[in-house]
């Protein structure tokens, strides 16, 4: 037997709840293959000087997106496919994978709050040893030097402090564009450059968390309240 009333009204207004998360979970599947594969960002994280790789923390946060967005577009269809069809062994299947993922969103939020300055702070402390290596000639510093021009051409900086680490190299050409004085001016050193980059990315990230997590509480809200209707229905 269906359920009737406002039951029913339920019923259809969690499986429009539930597209809308499968929906988001594309969404968030895109946007994290998107960040995952931006050109600035992995021409940048993929350099390497001498043995020592590029930071890389951000794309531990970038392969949790991915498979939040993956994880939620399964449980977004079987909410779906649970409220049609009234089944309260699919709800409560739904009911337990969506407190699953809000504890790992939860997770890895307050993951993300931890790393969120660490992680362009490591990105930096990089580019300053490779620009201290191309400066001062140490070994490797072909090496080194590459690394530098790849920061500069990839975030149109120069120099790692408007004062001492941006003046030094703007008479090198090996290292900086030609119209770096142009950069000077603009106050485009590569500290700000790379803060820049990243906390963008990690405030879009944050804006699509806080979106996916209110309308998880919807739907857990809704899947509860369905659940005892299909029960009450089930007994009549």
């Amino acid at each position: 037997m269906g359920v009737e009333g406002c039951t029913k009204c339920i019923k259809y207004l969690l499986f429009v709840f539930n597209f809308i998360f499968w929906l988001a979970g594309g969404i968030i599947l895109g946007v994290a293959l998107w960040l995952r594969h931006d050109s600035q960002t992995t021409n940048i994280l993929y350099l390497q000087l001498g043995e020592k790789q590029a930071p890389n923390t951000f794309y531990v946060g970038i392969y949790i997106l991915i498979a939040v967005g993956a994880v939620m577009m399964f449980v977004g269809f079987l909410g779906c496919y649970g409220a049609i069809q009234e089944s309260q062994c699919l709800l409560g299947t739904f009911f337990t994978c969506l407190v699953i993922l809000f504890a790992c969103e939860v997770a890895a939020g307050i993951w993300g709050f931890v790393n969120k300055d660490q992680i362009a702070k490591d990105v930096k402390q990089f580019y300053d040893q490779a620009l201290q290596q191309a400066l001062m000639g140490e070994a490797d510093a072909n090496n080194a030097k590459a690394v530098v021009k790849t920061f500069h051409e990839t975030l149109d900086c120069c120099g790692s402090d408007i004062l001492t680490g941006t003046f030094t190299p703007l008479w090198r050409e090996d290292l900086c564009r030609k119209d770096s004085m142009k950069i000077l001016f603009e106050n485009s050193n590569c500290h700000k450059k790379i803060d820049e980059l990243f906390s963008g990315k990690l405030y879009l990230i944050g804006i699509a968390a806080v979106v996916v997590a209110v309308i998880m509480i919807f739907e857990m809200i809704l899947s509860m309240v369905l659940c005892c209707g299909i029960r009450n229905s089930s007994v009549y």
